[in-house]
């Protein structure tokens, strides 16, 4: 495995806020790192890092050629909290749209969006508005979205957060099936048991500090401990700060986010009009 991504000394601060504190992670071609912590541990501060839209207060966040992401977002495909999908548009019509901002034909998107929606049964979903869609299929879209232009690093926040059983499990397949083929994926999630059942490798995160990074049975041994669970409350045993990442000073943020992966979509054309 190479490095894909390298995070150096990377601290983040909101004025007097510090979320983040001399963050050190590479992100490595071919595996599946779960970002593991509580509601305000820093995940989605770290995610937004990682997708550039954040840039840090201190250290670099780069890509392997040493160019800093925020400069190549192509390489990236995130699946932010929010889907932010447009739900006047179908499902493929909202992924075609940001294929096209990344400059990817619609024969090659559609070749990876169909491939992609057989995993999620969602092949008979793609010509349907998105406005009545549960949000399950928002999910499962939101990812067929960031999958259609091929990036590099796949970033999940939370990706399973507030689905149902079958949904969830769906979800987890096809990070499974990526990981299969030699796809690299982030997946941020404060559930201990989604993280060993998807990820290689296991990084904790707790009140802006990495307290551990390594494969699970490394972590387990490395702490004496028998499970995950026992594992996390070990190396967590200081009280976990309250929820900072979505206070009220971020809201500009949060808009920022979206606005990089959903931007505003193009006047639709006419009943009349091709769609060639």
């Amino acid at each position: 495995m190479h490095p894909l991504l390298n995070l150096t000394q990377v601290t983040k601060s909101f004025g007097d806020l510090e979320v983040l504190r001399e963050i050190d992670l590479e992100i490595r071609s071919g595996e599946v790192v779960g970002l593991v912590g509580s509601n305000g541990a820093g995940k989605t501060t770290l995610l937004r890092l990682m997708a550039g839209v954040y840039q840090p207060t201190q250290g670099t966040v780069l890509l392997a050629d040493g160019k800093p992401v925020s400069q190549m977002r192509q390489a990236l495909g995130v699946v932010p909290e929010s889907t932010g999908l447009y739900s006047r548009l179908t499902a493929w019509e909202n992924i075609r749209y940001h294929s096209r901002m990344h400059g990817v034909s619609d024969k090659d998107a559609w070749a990876r969006t169909a491939k992609f929606a057989e995993h999620l049964g969602m092949v008979e979903s793609l010509g349907r508005h998105t406005k009545g869609f549960s949000r399950g299929m928002r999910q499962k879209t939101a990812l067929l979205r960031a999958l259609a232009h091929g990036p590099s690093i796949l970033l999940l926040d939370e990706p399973t957060a507030g689905l149902d059983i079958t949904s969830a499990r769906t979800v987890r397949k096809l990070v499974n099936q990526l990981k299969t083929e030699g796809g690299t994926v982030v997946y941020s999630t404060h559930q201990l048991s989604e993280a060993q059942q998807v990820c290689d490798r296991i990084v904790i995160v707790h009140n802006g500090e990495i307290r551990a990074d390594g494969p699970p049975q490394e972590l387990l041994e490395n702490t004496g401990t028998d499970t995950l669970e026992e594992a996390y409350v070990s190396l967590t045993k200081d009280t976990a700060r309250p929820r900072q990442e979505d206070d009220s000073k971020e809201g500009r943020f949060t808009g920022l986010w979206r606005s990089f992966f959903t931007p505003k979509p193009p006047k639709m054309p006419d009943r009349g009009e091709s769609d060639e």
